[in-house]
């Protein structure tokens, strides 16, 4: 499936596509906005992303997790993985959930949601991409990471 989103195949509502990867809306997200970010080249676990393409590729999912916060005016993130186990997907990726206090997400149990329309995941797609642009700066309070 998501080889097929990589190559145009299938539709998806993208955030961003790059050489070091591509990120997308997730259709059944966790909260609204969750990004799922996939490397280009169909590799099945973290262990087959080859070790020169650690930094672009996590490079990636760090601005992705920025821009999620900052685009979306979430409290933070929940970055996770799976390695086979509970990988629904044969294909690596890396969730990028936006988390807000008090929003009832706990351990790892991830009950799922729809969008309204796709007018609805295209302005979620649109506020993620425009804070993507925007230059990463790091404020010392962890909580606090900005885009500015």
């Amino acid at each position: 499936m998501f080889c097929a989103i990589v190559a145009g195949e299938v539709p998806a509502f993208r955030v961003v596509d790059e050489a070091d990867g591509m990120a997308f809306l997730d259709t059944r997200p966790v909260f609204k906005g969750h990004v799922l970010v996939v490397p280009r080249p169909h590799l099945v676990t973290l262990a087959d992303l080859p070790p020169e393409s650690l930094p672009g590729y996590f490079g990636l999912v760090r601005r992705l997790a920025v821009a999620v916060e900052a685009g979306l005016g979430a409290g933070g993130t929940f970055v996770a993985m799976n390695n086979r186990v509970s990988q629904s997907v044969p294909h690596l990726h890396t969730h990028v959930v936006p988390r807000t206090k008090g929003d009832g997400l706990r351990g790892f149990f991830w009950p799922r949601t729809r969008y309204a329309d796709d007018a609805e995941a295209t302005g979620y797609t649109d506020r993620i991409r425009a804070a993507l642009s925007l230059p990463l700066i790091h404020i010392s309070e962890p909580t606090r990471l900005a885009l500015t």
